[in-house]
């Protein structure tokens, strides 16, 4: 089990649960069509995002296979929400797991992806005790490919026209990292 002690602070950043007063934050980012455009889900509307951040709100621990930790990703200086970050646990059996990240537009580019993400293999790899944690994506979202390199994850997979994703076929992309890999890294 992991229930981790909040806030989680990184240099920039401070991690935190999702509370129901983040939503017009949260639908700022997913309500932008370039947010949802490599994701499964449309631009969703205010109401969508709040069914969706009541959800987040109590994605606060990892007990058993299939939970997952969703946390607000914010500005440490200011407290502002800019994304999102998570860790699924998706297997019990074989020590596994998944990361992803949503950040507002207007915050690319800036390092708080990897920043944020590290702290999701901090808490699978060392507190929660995974072997292996991956990291999915479309093919085409290079940008999203760029954070996982920069976080040490090696490219195994490129499955060609997998799924049909908002009408056409995509290719899959999955980065992954052991936790070996991430002892030596932090070494």
């Amino acid at each position: 089990m992991l229930k981790p002690s909040f806030p989680i602070l990184t240099d920039r950043l401070l991690l935190r649960p999702f509370t129901v007063d983040d939503v017009e934050a949260t639908h700022a980012f997913e309500r932008l069509p370039e947010v949802a455009r490599f994701l499964y889900w449309e631009p969703r509307d205010l109401e969508a995002s709040r069914a969706f951040l009541d959800k987040r709100v109590t994605r606060v621990a990892l007990r058993e296979e299939g939970d997952v930790l969703d946390l607000a990703v914010t500005l440490r200086e200011t407290g502002q929400l800019i994304g999102q970050v998570l860790l699924i646990w998706t297997s019990r059996e074989h020590r596994q797991g998944e990361i992803g990240y949503v950040l507002h537009p207007d915050f690319h580019g800036r390092g708080y992806a990897p920043e944020a993400s590290v702290e999701m293999l901090r808490l699978g790899f060392g507190e929660l005790g995974l072997h292996r944690i991956v990291g999915r994506l479309d093919g085409r979202n290079t940008a999203s490919a760029r954070v996982l390199e920069k976080l040490g994850m090696r490219k195994e997979a490129h499955l060609v026209e997998n799924e049909r994703v908002k009408g056409e076929w995509c290719d899959e992309v999955i980065f992954a990292m052991l936790s070996r890999e991430w002892v030596s890294r932090r070494r």
